[in-house]
């Protein structure tokens, strides 16, 4: 029995000291254990491999990092306090809800603005909420009353000096523009002296706008307002280029002066008429005809204008067809009494004549002949002058070539004389080489339809008298 229970015993005492026999016996082989540890180096190491942190992990707790920063900027922020933030690699991704666009955009330049942000992804949106809109235009009213209140001195004192800048512009622009237009043209110049008057009143307003403007702090205004001032005219100046030439040409028109009200104009030998008036646009004429033409400045300014009334005396001329068997000084000499005879023909300088064609058909003799256009016409004059001529040949018997007949009135009659005494027309009345006013009244009504406009004096230099 005691056998039995000794051979447990002993046999679990021999395996204790093979155990601790065998731990001993591997020692010195067995490098020394990490200092505090009975772990071997090489379960160390096995253990720290498996838990030390991924490279994926860093980075996301560097973003849950940077994500909670900004959050605390855009709660920080006015306005921006139902704004979310998610960073990722860089770039901010914005979710919420703002009530006014400039939250919006303060949000996204916050965001931008922070260390590490790359790019922002601005989802946040604005709120539809109608209590919210109502909340919004009352305090955007509330802050601009209270603003204004503020700034009302300030106001007061801009008020005050733009005021008597204006009074001022325009009184000194009234004197200059008057002391400017007779002292540099002999007579006065109306346009010229209210253009001259408009920029001297507008140039001294603009220098109190300025004053106003640096009173109430907004000089950063006045530079805004400046350029877009300049842009929108560069704008203006091609979309309106052909007004602006009129316009200018209508002020150099009126400063040069031309021409002047009812005298006779051909313009680039196609528009003929008297002139009625003009304008800032255009030269308005009247036709010989009674019509009204209208031309643009531009084209007046640049084109040939032949004045017919700034001179009185007017040359008129006409040729008279001969046989070449007839004597060129004889009827030189019976042409040149007929035409002296004609009222209206001026005796200086008197009448001439050339040879204008000589050939086997016939002779050509062209004649001159002055009229004063201030007593007479100079189409009645001419016509009188060619009946004049045509009825003293007949009747001295000069002969046209023979492809021309003459037919006048004193065929049948006595035989004409052959002196350079006046020939009386054949029905007895004398001829009428009066000034031509028909055209009088066509006249004066457009000169009236365009009184306020006209850019011209109203005393006409050159132009016919009115009528007798």
């Amino acid at each position: 029995m005691r056998a039995d229970l000794a051979r447990p015993f002993a046999a679990l005492l021999l395996t204790l000291v093979f155990a601790t026999g065998t731990t001993h016996a591997q020692e010195p082989a067995t490098p020394p254990a990490t200092a505090g540890t009975d772990v071997p180096v090489d379960a160390a190491a096995a253990e720290s491999a498996d838990t030390a942190p991924a490279p994926g992990a860093e980075s996301a707790a560097r973003d849950l990092v940077e994500s909670r920063r900004l959050a605390r900027r855009l709660q920080d922020t006015s306005g921006l306090s139902d704004v979310s933030v998610t960073v990722h690699d860089g770039v901010a991704a914005l979710q919420g809800v703002v009530l006014a666009p400039e939250d919006r955009e303060r949000a996204e330049q916050v965001a931008a603005q922070h260390p590490g942000i790359e790019r922002v992804d601005n989802g946040v949106t604005l709120s539809t909420r109608f209590t919210d809109r109502v909340a919004t235009a009352s305090d955007l009213a509330v802050d601009k009353v209270t603003r204004l209140l503020a700034a009302l001195p300030l106001l007061l004192v801009a008020i005050v000096v733009v005021a008597p800048a204006w009074a001022f512009g325009k009184w000194l622009g009234r004197r200059l523009g008057s002391r400017i237009a007779r002292r540099n043209w002999q007579a006065e110049n109306p346009f010229f002296a209210n253009l001259v008057q408009q920029l001297v009143q507008w140039l001294v307003l603009l220098g109190g706008v300025l004053i106003a403007l640096d009173l109430l702090g907004a000089t950063a205004l006045v530079g805004a307002v400046m350029g877009s001032a300049g842009v929108l005219g560069l704008a203006l100046g091609f979309a309106f280029k052909d007004i602006a030439e009129n316009y200018v040409a209508g002020v150099l028109l009126s400063i040069r002066r031309p021409f002047a009200p009812g005298e006779s104009l051909r313009i680039d030998d196609t528009h003929e008429g008297k002139v009625a008036a003009l304008t800032s646009r255009a030269t308005v004429l009247v036709t010989h005809d009674g019509n009204r033409l209208t031309l643009p400045n531009a084209l007046v300014f640049k084109s040939v204008v032949l004045n017919f009334s700034s001179n009185p005396k007017r040359r008129l001329e006409f040729t008279i067809p001969l046989d070449v068997e007839e004597s060129i000084r004889r009827v030189q000499e019976l042409a040149l009494g007929a035409i002296r005879s004609i009222d209206g023909v001026a005796t200086d300088p008197g009448p001439s004549w050339t040879v204008d064609a000589y050939d086997a058909s016939g002779i050509t003799l062209r004649f001159y002949a002055w009229v004063d256009q201030r007593q007479s016409d100079i189409g009645k004059v001419r016509s009188e002058a060619i009946h004049a001529v045509r009825t003293c040949l007949a009747g001295a018997g000069v002969r046209t070539p023979r492809n021309i007949q003459y037919t006048t009135e004193l065929v049948e009659g006595p035989p004409a004389p052959t002196s350079s005494a006046p020939i009386a027309d054949a029905g007895g009345d004398a001829a009428d080489t009066s000034v031509n006013h028909d055209l009088d009244e066509h006249l004066a009504a457009e000169q009236r339809a365009h009184a306020h406009e006209t850019l011209l004096p109203e005393e006409a230099t050159g132009a016919a008298p009115p009528p007798r």
